[in-house]
């Protein structure tokens, strides 16, 4: 048994879901977990649904239909009978979504955002079903949300893992292939939806390669594999040929945006190796990651993430920052639910570089200022760069002001004074 991801830039398109079957038809013969994201853009889409419902917005039907004359329009380039069953099972996904908003009581965002975002993967799974069928495929189409169970903690569920293995034991085929959704879960006391946090496709995958004792499990992307530098904002970048799982965990820790951070760890576990490899080259070798060396070629790699927060405290009084203290931060940090990326103190201050994620940072702002001083610097730039040589060092930073420095053995990290 393999698995195979394919992420939402593979399939946004028609021509990208016919790469798909294209690559399913090099593989067939072997029983085989196919997990896919929503389309392009789509999740971003739904979002603004969930804002629409949320606020009970009249243009929420109209978003709505936006969304699924995307999806249609994609259809009618992959099927030519006007009376396609693909057709009857989209209009149902319609339905389904237009009832949720209409009938939906719920004020809690988290709960709402994974009701109606879910919908994304699901209309995906079922476009690329039936045209793998209409292309000669055989496979069975499984919701996911029967097999990966979770705790009720909204957009990040904690999977359950003995009640998961169980569900996926008894609901795979271990002869065939299987086409299931990425990111998505339900929760075990009402079976309501989750999610696993954004990318968490990546984790589905991983999930099932554990329960099923995988093979090898294969993330398909519009990149070589993982790159040394995000080619967006680096010229010079290299493909990495094999990365260790101690170091791919460390790279997806500080964001490295190829795979996601908790995708490493189940598979580390049973040493299944996971291969990164573009989608439209897939004979190329990609990338591997398992044993083996930390980093072939040995090179440095650098990682960076925008749109980040640096907030400074130190105490009212004048006092040092104790144990207290710190503790009361970081119990605001988890109850504003912001991702921490870095953190330094000293004896009198504390320094916190944040993903404001979920915007709750003036929320957490408002707290704080009940007990320390509070120097916010929004829309800064963090820098982790690992194994980097001092001229890769340089040129990254170029001109611009380090508000926070922090070297630990092969890693710097930096935060820097604005964005590109």
């Amino acid at each position: 048994m393999k698995v195979y991801k394919f992420g939402g830039a593979s399939v946004k398109d028609p021509s990208g879901v016919k790469q798909v079957v294209n690559i399913l038809k090099l593989t067939q013969k072997e029983p085989l977990i196919v997990v896919v994201s929503a389309m392009g853009k789509t999740t971003n889409a739904l979002e603004q649904v969930v804002h629409c419902c949320l606020n009970n917005d009249p243009d929420c039907e109209a978003y709505i239909s936006e969304i699924f004359d995307k999806h249609l329009t994609i259809i009618r380039e992959l099927f030519d009978q006007p009376s396609h069953p693909v057709y009857t099972a989209i209009k149902a996904l319609r339905q389904g979504l237009s009832d949720f908003i209409r009938q939906n009581k719920a004020t809690d965002h988290a709960f709402v955002y994974d009701q109606i975002v879910s919908y994304g993967e699901l209309l995906s799974t079922t476009i690329v079903r039936h045209y793998c069928l209409d292309s000669g495929i055989e496979l069975a189409w499984l919701d996911v949300r029967q097999c990966i169970k979770t705790d009720a903690t909204y957009r990040e569920g904690v999977v359950d893992w003995a009640a998961t293995h169980k569900a996926i034991k008894e609901a795979i085929n271990p002869k065939g292939i299987t086409l299931t959704q990425g990111f998505l879960g339900s929760e075990t006391k009402h079976n309501f939806t989750t999610t696993l946090g954004r990318e968490g496709s990546d984790y589905t995958a991983a999930i099932f390669a554990y329960c099923l004792n995988a093979l090898s499990v294969t993330i398909w992307k519009d990149v070589p594999g993982v790159l040394s530098a995000d080619p967006r904002y680096f010229k010079e970048t290299v493909l990495l040929e094999q990365i260790s799982y101690s170091e791919a965990i460390e790279l997806a820790f500080y964001g490295a945006s190829v795979i996601h951070p908790k995708t490493l760890q189940p598979l580390q576990r049973k040493e299944i190796p996971l291969f990164v490899k573009p989608f439209n080259d897939p004979q190329a070798s990609g990338t591997r990651v398992g044993t083996g060396p930390d980093l072939k070629p040995r090179v440095g790699c650098i990682i960076k993430k925008e749109q980040q927060v640096l907030i400074q405290l130190s105490a009212l009084d004048f006092n040092f920052m104790m144990e207290d203290h710190i503790g009361d931060v970081f119990k605001w940090l988890h109850a504003y639910q912001m991702k921490v990326e870095l953190i330094q103190n000293s004896a009198i201050s504390f320094s916190v570089c944040v993903d404001n994620k979920y915007n709750r940072l003036p929320e957490l702002v408002a707290q704080l200022q009940k007990r320390f001083q509070v120097l916010v610097h929004p829309r800064v730039t963090l820098l982790t760069l690992r194994h980097a040589p001092s001229k890769m060092i340089q040129a990254a930073v170029k001109s611009r002001d380090v508000l926070l420095r922090q070297e630990s053995g092969n890693t710097l990290q930096l935060v820097l004074q604005g964005i590109d």
